[in-house]
This record gives C-alpha cells, structure tokens and sequence, in this order.
C-alpha cells in the first residue's frame, strides 16, 4: 500500500502580496486552486489516503475546501507545520500516518500532466527511494542529479552553481516507510533547513535510490512564482479549451478510478453551486452513462 503526502505549507514570500492571506497552494491555475492538481496526481496513480501539511493560518481554508475527502472515494488527513524547515520535516510530521507503508510525497506548488505511467511504475518497483529527473534550462534553480551511461547516479546537488547535467528534481518522491526514521537524524544545512538531497544520499549510499527520466511526454510546472503561475494557467486553459475537458477534476477522477459510484457522483454534483465547473461534471455523468449503455464507443 502507498500513502500519499502533499506538502502546502510554507509562507510563500515569492507570491507575496497574492499570500499575504492566502496560501500559495489555494491560488488559482486558471480554473482551479493549485492543491487540486497535485491531489489529482496522487488519486490517479491509486493514492487513496492523504495527508496534508500546510501552517496553522491555513488549515481551515484546506479543510473548507477539500473536507475529509470522503466526496472523491478517499481519505484526507491533516497536519500543521508552525515553520518551514525543509521537505524531509513532513516524514516526521507524517511519521504516524506512514506507518509501514511506502509514501509518495508531492509538493503542493508542483502540477504535473501527461501519462503518469512513470509514477505508477515507480511505485510498483521502490525499493527504498524513486527520485525523477527532468531536463530543465536553468538546472541551477533545483535539486540536480547527474547520471552515468549506464543510469546510476553520480551525484546529487542542490542548486549547484555550476550544474554537472540538465536534470532537475521535481518535487515528487517516492520511499519506504524507513524515511521517517532517516529524517530524523538530519541536522540542518546553512539555510538552516532539513535538505531532502539529504535524504536521497542516504538510499544512495544504501544502495537503494532509483532515478526515473521523465520525457517529452511529461510536463512538470514548479507554479512558486508569479511568472510561473501565468504560464501554468496558460498551459491548463489551452488544453482544456483545445480538448473540451478539464484537468484535475477531482468529481471525474473519483468516477472514473472507481472510487465513488455514478450516484455518489451525482450527489458531490449537486452539492457544487451553479458554475462551468459543474456543468461539466454533469457533463461527464451523461458521458460515462453512456459508455455503460454502449452509446459511445
């Protein structure tokens, strides 16, 4: 079994005044808060319990939003981070909910489309840590991991200067449930921060971290600033105007996975106010009823 964990905490300073009272991750990417697309993630690849870690101020607003998830088939947990110290502080936090269960972390600012077979064959085949590598134009900005011909890692930087490859580290990882005990014996970096680099040395010392390439099929959009939230809006309403579908559409995910029936489908539906968004999920409901009945091919 695979838990998953969205980290939204942090306080957001390169969208400030936009955060002054709201959460980065409850932004909108055009017609959707931002926390909507990494959950989606996470519920497509089979992820059906969640914790999520976001600041005390925020909390609620997550909790009026998303509930206890129970509307999509899943389970939603709760935690309160009082400060960002780095990424491997949510494996303490999660430290209970992962038990002995391997964990998928995303971050809460990170949107990824395209086929998630990468994911779902990370899962099936962990065997302690699953790490991806994205080629990027400025690798300087991220965690970068440099490979030999042969796939093996070489090393792992954060934000090196003087990158030694083109692939960064997207805010997705995969570990067995003894994370949470690695992270407790980090010490903080200069920044005064836990580093996840950290933790991925520690399975490559072991022997058990794996590196993924993702490929032309895949795009992955960091959305933590100003620039990149209007080039992740731009992204999301170009295709869904071009294919007349919506991304992250929870209700649809929900249906479509299995995880609520058509008339527990219905029944999220009603309770959306009038807007685009639920007229398309009544779309969707007319759409999949037909595919039952052998309307539509």
């Amino acid at each position: 079994m695979t838990k998953g964990i969205i980290l939204a905490g942090g306080s957001g300073t390169r969208l400030y005044p936009m955060t002054a009272v709201l959460s980065k991750q409850l932004q909108p990417i055009y017609d959707k808060p931002m926390i909507y697309y990494p959950l989606a993630t996470l519920m497509l690849v089979g992820i059906r319990q969640t914790l999520l870690i976001t600041t005390e101020r925020d909390l609620p607003h997550f909790q009026q939003l998303l509930g206890d998830g129970s509307q999509w088939g899943i389970e939603l947990f709760y935690a309160v981070q009082p400060w960002p110290r780095g990424i491997p502080e949510a494996f303490i936090y999660g430290r209970d909910f992962i038990g002995s269960d391997q964990v998928c972390l995303i971050l809460g600012d990170n949107l990824f489309y395209g086929k998630l077979d990468f994911l779902r064959e990370a899962l099936r085949t962990n065997i302690g840590g699953t790490i991806f590598g994205y080629p990027v134009q400025e690798p300087q900005r991220y965690g970068v991991v440099e490979l030999a011909p042969d796939g093996s890692v070489l090393s792992i930087e954060e934000k090196p200067t003087h990158p030694r490859s083109p692939y960064a580290i997207p805010g997705l990882y995969v570990y067995t449930a003894d994370v949470a005990d690695f992270a407790q014996t980090l010490r903080p970096s200069a920044r005064g921060e836990l580093e996840i680099v950290d933790i991925h040395r520690i399975y490559l010392l072991q022997g058990r971290l794996q590196v993924r390439l993702l490929g032309r099929g895949i795009a992955w959009l960091d959305t933590g600033t100003p620039e990149a939230l209007v080039e992740a809006s731009s992204f999301i309403h170009a295709i869904e105007k071009r294919q007349g579908t919506k991304i992250a559409c929870l209700e649809e995910i929900a249906l479509h996975q299995g995880y609520i029936t058509l008339e527990q489908f219905h029944q999220a539906v009603e309770r959306l106010p009038a807007s685009p968004y639920k007229s398309y999920c009544l779309r969707v409901a007319t759409e999949y009823e037909q595919l039952r009945s052998g309307v539509l091919r």
